[in-house]
């Protein structure tokens, strides 16, 4: 999945473009706008693991391998890794940023999608999708390396246990911090 196609749709969805109310959405639209503009995050964020593990070329990502990658991003963890500021801090700043848009996002996501009290306006909907736009094309701009160790950052974590002081397995393969 495209995640500018995703934006795309989101940016329409705002506007009113599915309604036909141009410049009035419904909050439905709204809604349905903050939801796709996450998943937008979500599957750059799916893509850069894939790529990054398991190869970019079209003929990996036909591969039984680049798909299970990418669907090994599981919503939760992902936000818990990235919301850890002790150890986003190892990366590059549009790294930190794409992880906190990605959290931010979420918490959109989730009162857009299930908390029916909440409301959005186009203005802000609109700010979120750009700052999503933003955040993608970050990420896709950082360094292979870069990109390799927030892919193994955010997919795997390190088991519990192991006594006091046990450094994070992750630790030699993730940026220093500047």
């Amino acid at each position: 999945m495209n995640p500018y196609d995703l934006i795309r749709i989101a940016r329409h969805l705002a506007t009113g473009g599915v309604s036909g109310n141009r410049g009035r959405p419904r909050q439905a639209d709204l809604r349905r706008a903050v939801s796709t503009a996450y998943y937008a995050l979500f599957h750059a964020l799916s893509h850069c693991c894939a790529d990054t593990l398991a190869g970019a070329t079209p003929s990996h990502r036909r591969q039984p391998g680049w798909q299970l990658v990418y669907r090994s991003l599981d919503h939760g963890p992902a936000r818990n890794r990235l919301e850890n500021p002790a150890e986003m801090r190892a990366f590059p700043p549009e790294i930190r940023n794409f992880g906190f848009r990605f959290v931010a996002m979420q918490i959109q996501r989730h009162s857009a999608d299930y908390n029916p009290a909440e409301s959005f306006s186009r203005p802000h909907v609109l700010q979120f999708i750009d700052q999503t736009e933003q955040a993608v094309t970050e990420l896709e701009r950082c360094a292979p390396t870069d990109r390799r160790s927030f892919a193994l950052y955010t997919l795997f974590s390190p088991r519990s246990g192991g006594g006091r002081g046990r450094q994070n397995p992750l630790a030699p393969l993730l940026p220093r911090p500047p």
